[in-house]
């Protein structure tokens, strides 16, 4: 007894299967030629003068290298933590007032940089009042504003980064240890 089995020849129609692959297949393609082609990338922090951001960069830059020296003066002591947590809050909060000094020329400038320095002297607030719970004897971890679910310091660094300004960005680590 032999059984046969017939099979059936492939058809080459638009089978459901074969439609939604080419559909997507064709909406892969389109976005990444969209995200790689037509979005704008220009950063949204960024502001037309680059002689304001220079200037902060040469302003900003010394202060970043004292507080990296700072770091080697870290101590077990709160006394000693909270008094390098307000001097370096000092010098930053010195730096913003240099930086303020001057505003940038151009209309995006002048309505984010105030911003900015607004969201860092939020950020200076949250120091010294960390340094006065090290004073009280608290061993806490040093806590930040959240600013719309994202830490302040993140914004502040993106928009240094964003404005070629890294060394304006704030101290993430060091005299909190």
């Amino acid at each position: 007894m032999t059984d046969t089995y017939e099979i059936e020849p492939r058809t080459k129609g638009w089978t459901p299967l074969r439609v939604l692959f080419l559909v997507g297949f064709a909406a892969f393609a389109a976005f990444w030629f969209w995200a790689l082609f037509l979005i704008d990338k220009t950063a949204v922090n960024k502001f037309e003068d680059r002689a304001w951001a220079e200037r902060a960069e040469e302003i900003c830059e010394p202060v970043k290298q004292d507080l990296q020296l700072m770091n080697l003066e870290r101590s077990s002591d709160f006394e000693v933590r909270a008094d390098l947590v307000v001097e370096s809050t000092d010098m930053l909060a010195a730096m913003l007032d240099e930086l303020e000094e001057v505003d940038p020329a151009d209309a995006k400038g002048q309505a984010i940089v105030p911003d900015w320095i607004a969201d860092y002297r939020t950020l200076l607030d949250d120091r010294y009042d960390y340094a006065e719970r090290l004073r009280a004897g608290e061993n806490v971890p040093f806590t930040e504003t959240p600013v719309q679910g994202v830490p302040i310091t993140e914004r502040i660094e993106t928009f240094a980064g964003d404005n070629e300004m890294p060394s304006c960005a704030p101290p993430r680590s060091g005299v909190f240890g």
